[in-house]
């Protein structure tokens, strides 16, 4: 737990290069069975923040990596991650992909407004990736 409070104080580093390495490690701790729902609820949401928040593309990117190994144990609701959607329009390719993914693990049919207008995306890559994140709307939900 104590390198978990560590990273997340670290999120708000001065420095990109740290706020990188505590969203890697948070992704570490998610990415494993040690955190109750509650505990990753809080971790996400902060990496959330992180994620439409920081100037810095690489660090984005390993929030929202971060955040993408959650759920793989726990079950997020969309209004946890919902906020990213207001970041997509300036997001890159690698960002938005990511982004698609996150909000079609939610299995929560109320995502498919935010993730419909990138089906039409320019980037095939964008556009396939809104396919997969549509179709895991109507996928029943995984409970780990």
């Amino acid at each position: 737990m104590n390198d978990m409070f560590a990273a997340l104080e670290t999120l708000t580093h001065r420095g990109p290069n740290r706020r990188d390495v505590a969203a890697d490690t948070l992704g570490d701790l998610l990415r494993g069975t040690a955190l109750d729902t509650d505990t990753a609820n809080l971790v996400v949401g902060r990496l959330v923040s992180l994620a439409v928040n920081e100037p810095v593309t690489k660090v984005r990117e390993s929030a929202l990596n971060s955040i993408g190994e959650a759920f793989n144990h726990h079950c997020l609701p969309l209004d946890l991650v919902e906020p990213l959607a207001a970041a997509m329009p300036t997001m890159e390719r690698e960002l938005l992909e990511h982004t698609l993914y996150i909000l079609g693990a939610t299995h929560d049919p109320q995502a498919s407004p935010l993730i419909e207008p990138f089906l039409r995306h320019p980037d095939p890559q964008v556009r396939e990736q809104a396919r997969l994140a549509a179709a895991e709307l109507e996928s029943p939900a995984h409970n780990p």
